[in-house]
């Protein structure tokens, strides 16, 4: 993506270059007097002086919106994400829960099953 960014920059860039100098020599070649030609290069600067800021103006504003999209889609994916993490929390829970269980039950079990088993040692002592 910076990419692209860099080669339209270079385009524009070139565009005005290339438009200047081609103004700059039809002007120059045109036979006119030095202040008619001095008035020409002036009001063909000026123009080209507004061109550019259009450009750059029209330039910044695909760069704003550019930005907002991609801020929109980040946004998205991080709520996306967060929506997945909270069922995977509730999973684990429940699972945590489960285990929690059978290990309390098993435990209970093998209480159980020494006091039997200590019952039955004094009973046969």
């Amino acid at each position: 993506m910076a990419g692209n960014g860099s080669n339209c920059s270079s385009f524009f860039r070139g565009f005005l270059i290339g438009s200047l100098l081609g103004a700059l020599a039809g002007i120059l070649f045109a036979p006119k007097s030095g202040k008619e030609l001095r008035a020409e290069l002036k009001q063909k600067g000026e123009e080209a002086f507004d061109e550019a800021k259009h450009l750059y103006s029209e330039a910044g504003g695909k760069a704003n919106a550019i930005l907002e999209e991609a801020r929109l889609k980040a946004k998205e994916i991080l709520k996306e994400a967060e929506e997945k993490a909270s069922v995977v929390i509730k999973e684990a829970r429940t699972k945590v829960k489960k285990v929690k269980e059978a290990t309390e039950a098993g435990i209970e079990a093998t209480k159980h099953e020494l006091s039997k088993e200590e019952e039955k040692d004094k009973t046969e002592a």
